[in-house]
């Protein structure tokens, strides 16, 4: 990632965090003052939204640093950290939004469905402006999607808000307020159990989902004549875009020219597959694992 796309991503989710942070307290005050679960349950999301936001901004600050000798790949996998963080925490926060709803079903409670309303649509104005900006930034990184999932939900959460509060107005029946609340913390659970499948997939070094690597070897001995087998592969990455890559390239006579060898593997590796640090062990004839 380049320096001026990896701030661009940081301005944006600093101002999904300072717009997100603001609010939340706004969201808290309503839901209190008229007693929506729905508002709540927003609220509740919004304030681990914030947490998630400065945790994702940390995130890409502490990502910036170089490598040294203690973590020689330097600190990029940081960022898939967060990302695992904020979908657990999404997952943590559907949990808390079931238990509250099946309670107001059981004992249910009244609620002041115009104050309801005019927080309602506050939010989703300031949640339309932060989702738009974090739309915006590089959607491979999994930092950027856990935090505009985050904010997504908040989305759905004040869509839900209204609607529920829209017929409380109108009907006074107040029950939509926990069911429009349970069908939002399941729209959330899909996005954040996708989001901890990814980022739980990029830490224990899975290959990326797009990679076949039976083609990609069948392709590399087919460009490099001189490479009669390859194995011993494996292929991961510090994140999505980070990839990395070692393996074996067996050749069948003593090469004159080892590095020329290793040299083209390279090339393809990186045009073909986007593959930047590869690290190649050439043989002839056997395995010197065997």
């Amino acid at each position: 990632m380049s320096h001026a796309h990896h701030n661009s991503n940081m301005r944006r989710v600093v101002i999904a965090l300072v717009l997100t942070g603001t609010f939340m307290v706004v969201e808290v005050i309503g839901g209190i003052l008229s007693g929506s679960l729905a508002l709540l349950a927003d609220a509740g999301h919004m304030l681990t939204d914030t947490m998630a936001l400065a945790l994702a901004a940390v995130a890409f600050h502490v990502s910036k640093r170089p490598a040294d000798t203690t973590l020689t790949y330097g600190y990029q996998r940081f960022q898939i950290l967060a990302a695992f963080v904020n979908g657990l925490s999404l997952l943590l926060i559907v949990g808390w939004i079931l238990y509250e709803a099946v309670n107001r079903f059981i004992a249910p409670r009244e609620v002041m469905g115009q104050t309801m309303l005019v927080v309602a649509v506050a939010g989703l104005v300031v949640n339309i402006i932060s989702f738009t900006v974090l739309h915006g930034g590089d959607k491979d990184n999994l930092n950027i999607r856990g935090a505009a999932l985050h904010v997504a939900g908040d989305l759905l959460g004040s869509v839900a808000a209204i609607v529920a509060a829209v017929i409380i107005i109108y009907t006074g029946w107040m029950q939509i307020d926990p069911i429009l609340s349970i069908a939002v913390a399941i729209l959330i659970l899909k996005s954040a159990w996708a989001l901890v499948k990814r980022s739980a997939h990029v830490l224990l070094e899975g290959s990326p989902e797009w990679l076949d690597i039976d083609d990609m070897r069948e392709h590399l001995i087919e460009k490099v004549p001189e490479v009669a087998s390859i194995h011993h592969v494996h292929v991961w990455g510090l994140t999505p875009q980070d990839l990395m890559l070692t393996m074996h390239v067996c050749v069948s006579a003593q090469p004159d020219n080892p590095t020329d060898i290793i040299r083209r593997v390279k090339m393809q590796l990186r045009e073909e597959y986007g593959i930047g640090h590869s690290t190649i062990e050439i043989e002839v004839d056997d395995c010197a694992d065997h």
